[in-house]
């Protein structure tokens, strides 16, 4: 993995994150590739929050892993910042080459360098071979979560 960075996403990687956005089932029924300009509006909001980490992971000039990591400062667990990981995807041709463990890795000691206390994520309910994935890291699955959509 030493050809392998992982950086800050710029606004030029919009078009290769919503790729991988949109490479699994339910990606693709919620992602639009074909029209960027939410994703660039949204990506300005992104770049202007200093809690907000759109992330990639970069081999040989090509985006192949992207997530976001948020810093959530809060007043539960005696004011503990918390960081949550969303949007973990790796490309097709990198899945269970190890990518996905560094990235989330990173992820986690990033979370610790910006003085979290926690790190938190969700998966959807149906990607059991996620779930698996982050219990392999350490992550316990210890709540339910509950969406409403606006």
């Amino acid at each position: 993995m030493s050809d392998l960075q992982i950086r800050p996403a710029v606004a030029g990687d919009i078009p290769a994150i919503v790729a991988l956005l949109a490479d699994d089932p339910l990606g693709a029924q919620r992602e639009s590739p074909d029209d960027l300009v939410p994703y660039l509006t949204a990506f300005e909001r992104l770049a202007a929050d200093p809690h907000q980490h759109p992330t990639v992971a970069v081999r040989d000039d090509r985006v192949v892993g992207t997530l976001q990591l948020t810093i959530v400062p809060g007043l539960s667990r005696r004011g503990a910042t918390r960081s949550i990981i969303e949007a973990v995807r790796i490309h097709a041709d990198e899945r269970g080459s190890g990518l996905g463990s560094r990235l989330i890795e990173w992820a986690v000691e990033e979370s610790r360098r910006l003085g979290c206390q926690l790190v938190q994520l969700t998966s959807d309910v149906t990607r059991t071979d996620a779930h698996r994935f982050y219990q392999r890291l350490g992550f316990q699955p210890s709540h339910v979560g509950f969406k409403l959509t606006l």
